[in-house]
């Protein structure tokens, strides 16, 4: 749906805004869903919300790996264009750059990545968001060649180690993936802000 509309929609932030009540309409109709579903799936559907890297099997593992490697392989190709955009449309348009076309491939392959690992392995939060904040002040560039394989890297070590961190409990219990990786990003998300304001 978000794609449809951006072939009406040209400004970004308009198509952001877009984007976020397009979700906000899903969570409506989740909403409605889990109050008519009986309590042994709501309880399942809960659950998928605290977030595991222990639910992707092998069987399910191959097919997630193909998505995520068809998404990443798109971002990869535009990774130039991605550059261009970072000065402005117009300059891009300058270069030659398809913005309709870039645009498109934008949302197909973020709703590759993001779809596919949140569809098997539940809505994590903060690592999208914390780590190209990591990536840019580590490298010290917003150049795109750098930054796609550095978030990449990076969100797969900083996930490992939150999925270390929910095992550490010693009676045998797991902790929720998703507030392990909300404790860790949500600082830095403030640390960021509270940076450019000094």
């Amino acid at each position: 749906m978000v794609l449809a509309v951006s072939f009406r929609v040209r400004e970004s932030v308009s198509l952001l805004i877009v984007g976020i009540m397009f979700g906000q309409i899903a969570g409506s109709v989740v909403t409605l869903l889990q109050n008519a579903s009986n309590p042994d799936a709501l309880k399942l559907f809960v659950v998928w919300t605290f977030g595991s890297l222990s639910a992707v099997s092998w069987n399910y593992f191959w097919v997630m790996l193909s998505l995520v490697i068809i998404g990443l392989v798109i971002t990869f190709i535009i990774q130039k264009s991605l550059n261009g955009l970072l000065l402005g449309e117009h300059y891009a348009r300058a270069l030659g750059i398809s913005i309709l076309q870039t645009r498109v491939l934008i949302i197909v392959s973020v709703a590759l990545l993001a779809g596919a690992t949140t569809a098997f392995t539940g809505p994590i939060a903060f690592i999208g968001i914390a780590v190209p904040h990591i990536v840019r002040g580590l490298f010290r560039s917003s150049d795109h060649r750098i930054t796609i394989p550095g978030c990449v890297l990076c969100g797969a070590a900083l996930l490992l180690l939150c999925d270390i961190a929910t095992q550490l409990p010693s009676n045998g219990s797991v902790l929720p993936l998703n507030a392990i990786s909300a404790l860790v990003g949500a600082p830095i998300i403030i640390w960021i802000i509270l940076k450019r304001r000094s």
